[in-house]
């Protein structure tokens, strides 16, 4: 890409919890900063296609309205019916795309791509004949929101000319790697919680395999962070929402009914942040 990079946002996946980055985005946006990229993965691609197609307040507001439509319905919801079918024949994934497909024309259209956004976008997939991250920087948006978006069990790969995908988060839950890479002196990384909340020994049996995948999610961005550039400066909003590698609020993945706590808490932790940074 063109031109030089001053200011980038790091958006994480983090499905519903992906809340609190709209209350984040507000707290930046109401600081007067404005990225000069937007890098996201999976519910923080879709995020952060929404500030890169409208940045501003109008798309913070844009973005709220979304979340809000969502309480207790809409985008993580599925039939009981269609979800049995899918288990019962054997199918590659518990539900199916089209619901969060029609959630991302809703807001986006049907043909926008992500050269017609107005701040520079991309978003990341795990692709799987490569085994490998694949950046989505040009082309339709809607099929890179679903590739990066595609969670294991819960939705089937994405095709792309002929290339499958799952969720990014495989390979790069916050992509802060991307944003070093571009030459960005200042990044804002928008997480969704589980960053603040520290790992510990396994007490019980399933323990041990939810540890060792948040071992695997958090690897590369400590990795990262222990190996910063000098010339760059991370500031790592806080989300006002821990996430403990065994929370319960987990397993009800499709309930959207904290919504508005989770938007405020974020916005207020992240603006306090920014405040006590001198960053507003």
């Amino acid at each position: 890409m063109s031109g030089a990079i001053d200011t980038a946002y790091v958006l994480g996946g983090g499905g519903r919890w992906g809340a609190v980055e709209v209350g984040m985005l507000r707290a930046l946006d109401e600081a007067g900063i404005r990225p000069d990229i937007i890098l996201g993965t999976s519910i923080g691609a879709f995020n952060g296609s929404v500030i890169a197609d409208d940045p501003g307040p109008g798309g913070v507001r844009r973005l709220a309205g979304f979340w809000n439509e969502l309480t207790g319905a809409g985008l993580f919801q599925s039939s009981a019916l269609s979800t049995i079918m899918n288990v019962a024949t054997l199918q590659p994934a518990v539900h199916r795309s089209a619901g969060l497909q029609l959630a991302l024309e809703h807001i986006h259209g049907v043909s926008k791509r992500i050269e017609d956004l107005r701040v520079p976008f991309q978003c990341v997939a795990a692709s799987i004949e490569r085994a490998a991250e694949h950046w989505f920087t040009e082309g339709p948006l809607i099929p890179a929101l679903l590739a990066s978006s595609a969670v294991p069990v819960l939705f089937p790969p994405v095709e792309i000319e002929g290339e499958h995908f799952y969720d990014g988060g495989l390979v790069n839950s916050v992509p802060l790697t991307r944003a070093v890479d571009l030459g960005a002196s200042v990044i804002y990384v928008l997480q969704v919680g589980r960053l603040e909340a520290p790992l510990r020994p396994p007490q019980r049996l399933h323990e041990a395999a939810l540890i060792s995948f948040e071992i695997a999610r958090r690897h590369r961005y400590a990795t990262a962070m222990e190996t910063l550039p000098r010339d760059v400066a991370v500031h790592v909003l806080p989300s006002g929402n821990p996430v403990e590698f065994d929370d319960r609020r987990q397993l009800r993945w499709r309930d959207t009914g904290d919504t508005p706590d989770l938007v405020d808490g974020a916005y207020t932790a992240s603006g306090a942040y920014l405040r006590e940074n001198g960053l507003s």
